[in-house]
């Protein structure tokens, strides 16, 4: 899950899997497979950074995993 802040300052997690497309104009929609649509504060590319460090412990855990069970 990726952390991100709606207009009003809530913030809120999402699952990264399920966005289909981001778009910026001026403000930064997060368009998810499920058609609902979410407004944040952050710029594009931060949530692109924020999905990237998500995708980064994903593996890094998968890999502290097998690297423990020898697999």
């Amino acid at each position: 899950m990726i952390i991100v802040t709606r207009l009003d300052r809530t913030r809120f997690a999402v699952n990264p899997d399920l966005i289909e497309r981001i778009q910026a104009s001026p403000d930064t929609t997060l368009h998810m497979v499920d058609d609902r649509v979410y407004v944040v504060v952050e710029d594009l590319d931060v949530v692109i950074d924020l999905i990237v460090a998500y995708r980064a412990r994903v593996l890094g855990a998968a890999h502290s995993l097998t690297s423990q069970t020898g697999a």
